[in-house]
């Protein structure tokens, strides 16, 4: 067994339920193909990327359809081989229409992936690899979807000694990553030698929560000789995924206020996103799948499924199938996830999982909101040691600059731990994404 280290942890943290044990040890299924695929051209932080391809066109699972625009866009490849149904409007998670492209599959085609380029590990400088990477389409799978090839590119005035690779997944009810670290370690372990050479990192350390031990011991057992890759377990906390808290449990480093990881000296990437640059880039292939978690009370066919992106969603549940009495769907999980109001918008290249649930989870007491009773249990959730009562109080009266000024709001990324633990069921964290929405669109208009 790999002992327990308590040590290597941070401060505060909540400890929601984990419901990871319907998934956990399901392995990734194969998911089908629907009728209709719909391929967002904005599935990520930055600039939408630029079609390719025209309505009546046929196209090759795998081929690119969409360039990137500009350093901070990524590519878009087909999910299926078909024909370009239609270029136009389609609902996305966040409620707004967005640029996508319609792909009918063709019923009888054997779904071949189109290769293209392979990218030498041997022989690629690092600029080569970051551009293979945007080339391949690939961003953040954990959730964030921010392009990799930018979190790839150290500044100038910065560098790196470690690559951490998160595989921490402590979000509740979702097991991709856990599914990933046992199945597909070969590409994970191929996809690190491609980080740590396009960024000049002299080490890895696979982190991995202890609730998730088969994994750890299975990536320990397995390990490449000679390479300067280790796995360390932390104790199983939320939001012990989130890079900053990450970092300061495996190195005792911490990022400062409203700096970036580099500013500690260390890249972090998702366990997934690493697997995929060791499964796309020696081939030269684009991302047009990833593993997604289906989940929670509401499903009846629970599980772990390597879906085509672009799914419809509508399609992805009908085809796990529902009980009754479905209330909520958070795409992503229950704690950072995003609650949707339709089922008809896309699968993206952020989806991680899905978490349906039923009226039994979702019904809260009392239903309407309380006043702050300052119990200053969310002072002692927050893992970066902000005053969410305070913020919240502020956020009341639209006093954002103070918030932001004064009070680190920026610092916040929205954990949602001070939520959880509120006896008054005050939205904290979604007052401070209101707050900072509004403070960017002040900052965009200036």
């Amino acid at each position: 067994m790999i002992p327990f280290r308590t040590k290597k942890t941070f401060a505060h943290g909540v400890h929601p339920p984990e419901n990871k044990n319907d998934t956990s040890r399901m392995p990734i299924r194969q998911f089908p193909f629907a009728p209709v695929m719909i391929v967002p051209l904005s599935q990520h932080i930055g600039k939408p990327a630029r079609s390719l391809v025209q309505e009546g066109q046929e196209v090759m699972r795998g081929q690119k359809i969409a360039e990137a625009d500009g350093f901070v866009s990524v590519a878009m490849h087909a999910p299926a081989s078909g024909i370009i149904k239609r270029i136009g409007l389609a609902p996305s998670a966040s409620g707004k229409m967005i640029e996508s492209i319609y792909i009918a599959p063709f019923p009888s085609s054997s779904q071949e992936i189109n290769e293209g380029q392979p990218c030498n590990i041997d022989t690629a400088t690092p600029d080569e690899i970051i551009t293979a990477i945007q080339q391949a389409g690939i961003v953040g799978l954990g959730g964030a979807a921010f392009p990799t090839h930018v979190k790839l590119k150290i500044p100038d005035d910065k560098w790196v000694d470690t690559l951490i690779i998160n595989g921490a997944e402590c979000e509740p009810y979702l097991t991709t990553d856990h599914r990933v670290m046992l199945e597909q370690q070969q590409d994970l372990f191929t996809g690190i030698r491609y980080i740590l050479k396009a960024t000049g990192a002299k080490r890895a350390i696979i982190g991995v929560e202890n609730n998730k031990i088969d994994a750890a011991e299975s990536l320990r057992a397995n390990l490449p000789v000679g390479e300067p890759l280790s796995v360390e377990v932390v104790p199983a906390k939320y939001p012990q995924g989130a890079e900053k808290m990450l970092i300061t449990a495996l190195l005792g480093r911490e990022v400062p206020s409203g700096g970036l990881p580099a500013d500690a000296h260390v890249v972090v990437v998702n366990v997934a996103t690493a697997a995929e640059i060791g499964r796309l880039l020696p081939t030269g292939r684009g991302i047009q799948e990833r593993v997604i978690t289906i989940t929670g009370p509401g499903v009846k066919d629970r599980g772990n499924y390597l879906i085509p992106i672009g799914t419809p969603l509508r399609f992805a549940l009908e085809t796990a199938g529902l009980t009754d009495n479905v209330s909520r769907i958070f795409l992503g999980g229950p704690m950072m996830g995003q609650a949707i109001t339709s089922i008809d918008v896309p699968i993206t290249k952020g989806t991680s999982g899905f978490v349906v649930m039923t009226e039994n989870e979702t019904r809260r007491i009392p239903e309407k909101v309380m006043p702050c009773i300052h119990c200053a249990y969310c002072l002692d959730a927050c893992p970066l040691f902000l005053n969410p009562s305070h913020l919240g109080i502020l956020a009341k009266f639209s006093e954002y600059e103070q918030m932001a000024s004064e009070y680190n709001l920026m610092d916040c990324f929205e954990c949602g731990a001070c939520t959880y633990v509120c006896p008054s069921n005050i939205p904290l964290v979604q007052y401070f994404r209101v707050a900072k929405g509004i403070l960017r669109e002040k900052k965009a208009a200036a």
